[in-house]
């Protein structure tokens, strides 16, 4: 069977997807609207640092989380390799794009550059994607981790293409409409803007009839391809959609730092995006980006935090390890999983006291 007529059957209940993903997002909540707000004037309050540094970089974290949210939430297919996507679309930009480095770079313009470097990075994850379907738990996570460190110690080691470990330096940036695109406060907005079409549009495949099918394969692989399901089909294509989201990822990274090099897609960083998704929690799409704003404020700040106690900043990452420990110690759903412990624990409270005066 076809993945499009898959997808078209999928919408019947008996696919074994959850309730909750019908769900609509949580546009009537007033919380959401005044994120949004303060997303959007967000320059006027804020100076350049935090504008780029905590509130673009997190952003772009989360938009990399949340390609592993969808492999793993709806799909139960937990990647390392998401970063190491948006490193190789970072990489590409440089390569076809115009840097510092003539002898490597080919001086494509961006409009051209972008393109096919999110099409090769797309690419190269569904192809990886198609070797990590045929393997489950911890062998996926291994394949996509092997994936991830090969990338890293190909990109130190290769000099004709990725200049070795030095990287790729003075990336360009787009000018056009005679606006420089990675001043601050545009390129704030162009972040914003991604952030919240990839956020949307998980949202809604989550609800289409391929993400209900995929939920499905997650759940009950045996029973939907017993239906007639294509189970590798729709996890090929997940990974697909996955990493066309890291790539876009990628291509902002490389924007914001000017520079690509092989620190950026270590293993450690690949490790780094498992731990903004779980922190935030994997079940919801604006997971990653909670997860991401805590990382964020931990890695820039812990260190002056941990030198104020008298101890080593060079443990900052130690304070985050803890964290991270912490959250999934009390939620396996992270901090998402907590906010809704405390609001059901709240309205049972309620409950029980407009009981109480009912029955007084």
């Amino acid at each position: 069977m076809s993945l499009a007529h898959d997808a078209r059957v999928a919408v019947h209940p008996a696919a074994g997807a959850q309730r909750p993903a019908r769900a609509r997002p949580e546009l009537n909540n007033p919380a959401a609207w005044v994120v949004a707000a303060i997303l959007l004037i967000m320059p006027l309050i804020a100076n350049g640092f935090f504008l780029i540094e905590i509130f673009a970089t997190t952003m772009i974290l989360g938009i990399m989380a949340l390609s592993l949210m969808f492999l793993a939430g709806y799909g139960g297919m937990v990647s390392l390799m998401q970063l190491t996507i948006a490193g190789f679309s970072a990489y590409m930009v440089a390569v076809f794009g115009v840097s510092g480095n003539a002898n490597i770079s080919l001086g494509w313009p961006w409009w051209l550059a972008v393109p096919m470097a999110l099409a090769l990075a797309t690419a190269f994850g569904t192809l990886g994607g198609a070797l990590a379907v045929r393997t489950e738990g911890i062998y996926t996570i291994m394949i996509t981790l092997a994936i991830g460190a090969a990338f890293y110690y190909f990109t130190n080691q290769n000099w004709a293409i990725f200049n070795g470990h030095t990287g790729i330096n003075t990336v360009a940036t787009p000018h056009f409409w005679g606006v420089n695109w990675r001043a601050d406060i545009p390129f704030y907005y162009v972040v914003l803007a991604v952030a919240a079409l990839c956020y949307f549009a998980v949202e809604y495949l989550s609800r289409a009839p391929f993400g209900l099918a995929l939920q499905g394969v997650r759940d009950n692989p045996r029973r939907m391809a017993a239906l007639g399901f294509n189970v590798n089909a729709h996890r090929v294509a997940a990974y697909a959609f996955a990493s066309f989201i890291a790539a876009l990822a990628g291509v902002l990274q490389v924007w914001n730092y000017r520079q690509i090099s092989p620190g950026s897609v270590s293993v450690g960083a690949c490790i780094d995006v498992l731990i903004i998704a779980v922190v935030g929690g994997i079940t919801r799409p604006i997971g990653p980006f909670i997860g991401a704003l805590i990382f964020v404020l931990l890695r820039t700040f812990a260190l002056d935090f941990l030198v104020r106690l008298g101890l080593d900043g060079n443990r900052f990452r130690l304070l985050i390890g803890l964290g991270f420990l912490a959250i999934v110690f009390w939620s396996s759903d992270g901090v998402i999983g907590l906010w809704q412990r405390w609001r059901q624990r709240q309205r049972r409270d309620d409950s029980r006291s407009r009981g109480g005066h009912r029955h007084g």
